[in-house]
C-alpha cells in the first residue's frame, strides 16, 4: 500500500494546493457588518477544514489555514495556538499595523505544499487589527510562535506564500529532511 504524500493527503482533504490563482490573489475584505453571514459561514468551513485536517496530521506549534486554501477567496482565516486548551484566533480583515526589529528564523510548512518546510524570517512579535463580526475594530499583539503563525496565514489572505519571504538563493528542504516535527517552537529565552 503505496502512502499518500503530504500534499496529496492535503489536496484530499480540500486544501487548495500551490499553483492555483487564488493562492496569489489578495483576498476581498468583508463589509461588516453587512456581510456577517457571509464571514460567519467562511469562519465555519475554516474550522471544519482544520478539523480534518487535525485528524491526519498532529501540529504541535499550531495550526493555521486562511479562506483562499479551501478555495474561499475572502479575508478570513482561523489560528489554532499550539498551546493546550488556548482559544483559536479568528482573523477577519486582519491587517498587520507594527512589526518588531527583533526578528528569528525558523522553519515553517504550508498545507498548500505540505512536502517542504522553508527557513523564514519573521518579526518576534506583530501587532494585528481586525475586525468583529459587529464591525468593530480589534488591536491585538502577538509574540514569538503566535506572531509566526498569525503573520503566515494574514500573508496567505494578501496572495503571499512563505517562499517569498524565504532568503534569496535558500531552497525549501523536503519534509522528510525536517527534523522538528513534534516538537514546539524554540526560542533563546
Amino acid at each position: 500500500m503505496t502512502v499518500a504524500r503530504p500534499s496529496e493527503q492535503m489536496r484530499n482533504l480540500g486544501v487548495v494546493q500551490q499553483g492555483a490563482p487564488i493562492l496569489t490573489e489578495v483576498a476581498r475584505r468583508f463589509d461588516l457588518p453587512s456581510e456577517r453571514e457571509a464571514a460567519e459561514q467562511a469562519v465555519d468551513q475554516l474550522f471544519t477544514a482544520m478539523e480534518r485536517i487535525a485528524q491526519v496530521h498532529p501540529f504541535a506549534k499550531g495550526m493555521g489555514i486562511a479562506a483562499p486554501q479551501i478555495g474561499v477567496g475572502r479575508a478570513a482565516a482561523v489560528v489554532q495556538p499550539a498551546e493546550q486548551g488556548a482559544g483559536a484566533i479568528v482573523l477577519l480583515n486582519p491587517r498587520v499595523t507594527d512589526t518588531s526589529d527583533d526578528t528569528d528564523e525558523q522553519y515553517e510548512g504550508c498545507l498548500s505544499f505540505f512536502d517542504v518546510r522553508g527557513m523564514v524570517k519573521r518579526p518576534l512579535s506583530i501587532t494585528v487589527e481586525t475586525t468583529t463580526l459587529d464591525g468593530s475594530t480589534v488591536t491585538t499583539t502577538y509574540e514569538r510562535g503566535l506572531a509566526r503563525l498569525v503573520l503566515h496565514e494574514v500573508d496567505h489572505l494578501f496572495g503571499m506564500l512563505y517562499l517569498r519571504r524565504m532568503q534569496p538563493g535558500v531552497d525549501p528542504i523536503p519534509v522528510e529532511e525536517y527534523r522538528q516535527t513534534g516538537r514546539t517552537w524554540a526560542y533563546d529565552n
